[in-house]
């Protein structure tokens, strides 16, 4: 069946990155970011949701990123924006730059019940016990997150290894649909998901949804794949998976397993990823014990102006849960400097 979403039905084997999705800032554009940075440090020192397309002004390039959401929503769902000098700016400035960035893609919105704007995805699973997929190491399994774009900034390479892997969730529904319809209904009818007790808790209350894997919405086909929610449901007891139910997880991640693109992101890369037509994961990595020279990128969540709701069966953390969470935020509590001093802290404490 031919629809709008033909462009975002690929197989990583057909496609590179770097003539489908790759954008490289020219001199006249990096001194245009440049520019906005300065105009930026001269309204004083300014807490990220300050940072708009007001207060980083973007005459040119705004333009073009305006203009990738509709690569996103209706072509292959991915970009990568590349030619950012690192080396040039600060941990900080980077950060004040990526968030510029991403300001004229969509709104970022909380990330966690803490109510951060910007993640920070960095292996702290030596110093935070139970800690979630971005603060852990390794690889990992195809997921969805809860925004319409999800999207990361390179600030530090992992020693070796550490690539971004995606793949069309729209490939994996057309397999489905052609190769076992049977798991496809199942995927439709959904599962139960139990998120983290303190999303919840600091959030809207509600615990425990019954969510659709895959949904439809006129032409357009969303996706909301987690293995952790569904599982955690089990465990607690509110639920019990079927064997096909089961089948059906593990049939999408092996269809995914033959039709994924590997990403390589270098240090001052963005990656903007359609959150609703692609799957992501990451392949495993070698890392630095040091807190200051692990692998770390920084995460936003976007919700795009213009853009459909998510459907009302998909999606684990929605606007009042944001409104709860952002209660929580203490201002300028996303800095990288910041919180690569406390982490670096909390290591020593316990290793003293």
């Amino acid at each position: 069946m031919s629809n709008m979403q033909d462009r975002a039905a690929w197989t990583g084997s057909t496609i590179d990155y770097r003539s489908d999705g790759l954008h490289t800032f020219g001199a006249d554009e990096v001194a245009e970011i440049d520019a906005a940075l300065r105009h930026l440090h001269g309204l004083g020192e300014l807490d990220f949701p300050q940072i708009t397309t007001a207060t980083f002004p973007l005459p040119t390039v705004g333009t073009v990123l305006t203009g990738l959401r509709d690569e996103l929503r209706f072509g292959r769902g991915f970009v990568l924006l590349r030619g950012i000098p690192r080396e040039r700016y600060s941990t900080d400035d980077m950060a004040r730059i990526y968030f510029g960035l991403g300001a004229y893609i969509g709104s970022p919105i909380p990330q966690s019940w803490q109510g951060e704007l910007l993640g920070h995805v960095i292996d702290v699973s030596d110093i935070e016990p139970g800690a979630r997929g971005y603060h852990a190491g390794g690889a990992q399994r195809f997921h969805t997150d809860s925004c319409d774009i999800v999207s990361l900034m390179c600030l530090q390479r992992a020693k070796s290894g550490g690539a971004s892997r995606i793949c069309s969730a729209i490939t994996v529904h057309r397999r489905l649909e052609s190769e076992r319809p049977d798991l496809l209904k199942v995927l439709y009818d959904g599962y139960v998901f139990r998120r983290r007790e303190v999303d919840a808790e600091y959030g809207s209350g509600t615990l425990v949804r019954q969510v659709s894997i895959f949904a439809r919405v006129q032409d357009e086909i969303s996706v909301n794949l987690s293995g952790d929610y569904p599982n955690r449901a089990v465990a607690a007891g509110d639920a019990v998976m079927t064997g096909e139910q089961r089948e059906a997880l593990d049939v999408v991640q092996q269809i995914a397993s033959e039709s994924y693109l590997d990403m390589s992101i270098g240090e001052g890369d963005i990656q903007f990823l359609n959150n609703r037509t692609l799957l992501h994961g990451r392949t495993g990595y070698e890392d630095f014990r040091e807190m200051t020279r692990r692998r770390h990128l920084l995460r936003l969540w976007l919700q795009v102006p213009g853009w459909p709701e998510m459907p009302a069966s998909q999606g684990m953390h929605r606007s009042d849960d944001h409104l709860g969470w952002l209660r929580q935020r203490t201002a300028f509590m996303e800095v990288p400097s910041r919180y690569l001093t406390e982490i670096t802290t909390r290591q020593e404490e316990l290793a003293a």
